[in-house]
């Protein structure tokens, strides 16, 4: 029988996550299941997929009458599900948790996106959402904008896991383990163990290749059949893999520095790079482009419902990151030669996806509203 190559990722030191979260699945037993048959090892979610999962179907209509009729307010609301849902999740995974004594088994929540550029308000929010689930498989998601980062420190300080999302330079990839190292040793400063903290950096893959491929494609207009057109078109759909084997390889070196190994030495666990942004939105690309190509020990890959589908039905797995960081800057250094740095691309991306899970929020808490006055008019 064929090994399904979720399951083989696994083996090949690549934790598969499902980027998905709701209610239902939880109840059915589907996300047992996919723990079971697939190998999944964590969940992570953020404001567009609670959205999503809120705002249709009826999974929700019983708490929602019980809100309404104690009239809690929409804030309190909106924990209170959200909440609920990763509490349930967390529950389901915890016996990944136990089984890999604490380097798996998450379900992720996300600090409120109104916080991404409040630096105070963003470590208060992480412990209160923290101590809500009441669970130790949980991490809060911290956005790694320049504000966030503090945040990061703080709460590993704190001894509290911690996902830090939509980072898209390795520049800001750099920045973000350094706060992990700060964090942790500040934690032992405190007099706290290393071993019970864990933390991964989500490096955005696929949004690169969205952004930059419109950019190549102009510059092949512009100067037809010229060198720099043949760069362009070269470099079309190769920017987001590139740009996340160069984070790769900083992670190995940043992770067995000497300042790194003295931690290792009491327990502590390193920051994986965590693939996130995997599901291909180019037609033109493989379905399992951002999967394939970003297999490799010490990772993680959260994956989207139909992503993972797809790589189970005819996915190929192979070590593709180790020793390819020379490729990689390779294509970094033409992309140098084009209008557009990978910088201020990065730069946009991560304004873009602050205000993306932003609006989502915001339509979250409308459709929370709108629900909670439904059931209080009976």
């Amino acid at each position: 029988m064929k090994t399904n190559p979720l399951v083989a990722l696994g083996q090949a030191g690549q934790s598969p996550w499902l980027d998905y979260i709701h209610r239902g699945m939880i109840a059915s037993g589907e996300l047992a299941r996919r723990i079971a048959e697939d190998g999944i090892k964590g969940v992570t979610s953020n404001p567009t997929i609670f959205e999503k999962a809120v705002a249709t179907g009826h999974d929700y209509d019983a708490q929602v009458a019980a809100l309404a009729k104690e009239g809690a307010p929409l804030p309190a609301a909106y924990t209170r599900i959200v909440t609920d849902d990763i509490r349930a999740a967390a529950d389901v995974l915890r016996t990944v948790y136990d089984a890999t004594k604490g380097d798996d088994g998450y379900v992720s929540l996300e600090v409120d996106p109104d916080l991404a550029r409040d630096t105070k308000a963003t470590i208060a929010r992480v412990r209160e959402l923290f101590d809500a689930v009441g669970r130790p498989n949980v991490m809060i998601k911290i956005p790694g904008t320049k504000e966030g980062l503090p945040a990061v420190e703080e709460s590993i300080a704190a001894g509290i896991p911690v996902n830090v999302t939509l980072i898209f330079s390795v520049r800001r990839y750099e920045e973000v383990a350094e706060a992990y190292i700060r964090g942790l040793e500040r934690l032992l400063a405190g007099g706290g163990d290393p071993r019970k903290v864990a933390s991964v950096a989500s490096f955005f893959v696929s949004r690169v290749d969205t952004a930059v491929d419109p950019l190549l494609l102009s510059t092949v207009e512009r100067w037809p059949g010229s060198p720099k057109a043949e760069t362009a078109l070269s470099l079309i759909g190769t920017l987001a893999v590139a740009n996340a084997r160069l984070a790769y390889g900083r992670f190995r070196e940043i992770f067995s520095s000497p300042r790194w190994n003295a931690l290792a030495l009491l327990g502590a666990r390193v920051q994986r790079p965590l693939w996130a942004s995997t599901g291909t939105k180019n037609p033109k690309y493989s379905d399992v482009k951002y999967v394939e190509e970003l297999i490799g020990p010490d990772t993680v890959n959260t994956m989207p419902p139909q992503t993972m589908d797809a790589f189970r039905d005819h996915g190929a797995v192979a070590d593709v990151l180790s020793g390819a960081e020379a490729e990689a800057k390779a294509v970094l250094e033409d992309y140098a030669l084009m209008e557009t740095g990978i910088e201020e691309v990065c730069a946009r991306l991560e304004e873009e996806g602050v205000k993306s899970f932003l609006d989502s929020y915001r339509k979250l808490l409308a459709a929370i509203e709108r629900r909670l006055k439904a059931a209080s008019a009976g």
